[in-house]
């Protein structure tokens, strides 16, 4: 896919390049990002390079992972990264995101999430956005309810951060959280199907 640009009402969500780097780099040096992201700690200048240069770019051309820089409209002050990531599954996407330590609490998160949600049901055709985080991540877990997220359960052994296995909570958005159409019809449970035409 063509790398593209999400315009939020603060925010400009954009592919990430080089002239990145050094802003991914001084952001990711934050013991919170490293502690409860999967990004390599110590986190090298060496990593922002690949970050930028590299996976961002290659995720985008074999349509894997949309990384945005999450950008502040008015001044382009780099808040944060996040990115939607392909799951097995058809139609089921994955949401992941740090903030720099400076623009949190603010409400970016939240911002950035529903712009992307939006991108994702409509030219995605996604179905279900997910969100994981490791439990006892309140602050991503409070950005991701937010956006309107539903928790969904606590999966134990879920992630793989750093070597060792931890729990997960995840929580799902669906298209119709939004108000928007599915790509295929959903029938939650306990619900009948439409009775058919006879």
């Amino acid at each position: 896919m063509e790398p593209i640009t999400l315009t939020t009402e603060r925010l400009l969500l954009r592919p990430f390049g080089p002239g990145d780097t050094d802003r991914v780099y001084a952001a990711c040096q934050d013991p919170d990002i490293q502690r409860w992201t999967v990004i390599p700690s110590p986190y090298r200048r060496t990593d922002a390079e690949l970050f930028t240069g590299t996976l961002s770019p290659t995720g985008w051309r074999d349509d894997s992972m949309y990384n945005f820089a999450v950008v502040l409209r008015k001044d382009g002050a780099l808040v944060g990264a996040l990115g939607i990531d392909r799951r097995n599954l058809p139609g089921t996407y994955e949401v992941g995101f740090w903030i720099a330590r400076e623009h949190r609490r603010l409400g970016y998160v939240t911002e950035a999430v529903l712009g992307s949600a939006r991108w994702a049901f409509t030219s995605l055709a996604a179905d279900r956005l997910e969100w994981r985080a490791e439990v006892g991540n309140i602050p991503s877990r409070a950005a991701a309810l937010r956006a309107g997220f539903r928790m969904e359960c606590e999966q134990r052994s879920a992630l793989l951060n750093k070597g060792v296995r931890r729990d997960a909570w995840i929580a799902a958005l669906l298209p119709g959280d939004l108000g928007l159409p599915g790509t295929h019809p959903y029938l939650p449970a306990g619900r009948r199907p439409p009775a058919a035409d006879h």
